[in-house]
């Protein structure tokens, strides 16, 4: 028989600890509150929660951690009626609202050291891919999901730049990660919380899950 219906949808998100000039980073404390949050408030039906990891603030040192965690989404009895998806969040502590990521690129120049003390210079993140122009897009339609999600009263707004730090670093690694896998994968910068309160914030990851299984 074939598959019929919507597909089931499992969505895995990582946060990053603290790092240089942000003691308090929103992002582990979304990452680490958001199964009891999404517990109480409800998930469309089809749609769970996965993995919920917080990632050290660090390119090149981190990533056996993070493709152990990408890994870990790769389930035995995947079928083509699954789908699996990625959302990254990062903080811009110089933004007033949140902004969906639709790109990466193969540049790794850090502005100050890592929480490992690596600071690249125009290097490749994957030298494998060539030079520092190479850059990965998001398969997911990002316009549909703003579109959902301004419905719902939030501001949000689409970039075509995550930088050159860690947060691009890991975005363009996992966006490889999912191309070759058939996943999805989205990073989303959020600001402080002295910018946009904890419970905004909460309110604002739930209702973005919902527009990206809306679209899937």
């Amino acid at each position: 028989m074939g598959s019929e219906g919507p597909k089931a949808v499992t969505i895995h998100v990582t946060g990053f600890k603290k790092f240089q000039g942000v003691d308090e980073n929103p992002t582990e404390t979304i990452v680490n509150n958001l199964k009891d949050y999404v517990e109480k408030r409800g998930l469309p039906a089809g749609v769970a929660l996965g993995s919920c990891s917080v990632l050290e603030t660090a390119g090149d040192g981190a990533l056996q951690m993070l493709y152990k965690i990408l890994e870990s989404g790769i389930s035995g009895t995947n079928t083509s009626n699954e789908q699996v998806l990625w959302i990254h969040f990062g903080v811009n502590s110089g933004s007033s609202k949140f902004a969906l990521e639709e790109q990466a690129v193969n540049e790794a120049t850090f502005r100050c050291p890592d929480q490992l003390g690596w600071q690249p210079q125009q290097l490749p993140v994957v030298p494998e891919d060539g030079g520092t122009s190479r850059i990965r897009q998001t398969s997911l339609p990002t316009f549909e999901i703003i579109k959902f999600l301004k419905k719902k009263g939030l501001d949000v707004t689409i970039s075509q730049d995550a930088g050159r730090f860690v947060c691009n670093y890991v975005y363009y690694h996992s966006l490889r990660f999912a191309e070759q896998k058939g996943h999805k994968s989205l990073f989303v910068h959020v600001p402080l919380f002295s910018t946009i309160d904890e419970e905004t914030q909460m309110q604002f990851v739930a209702t973005l899950l919902e527009a990206i299984a809306s679209t899937c």
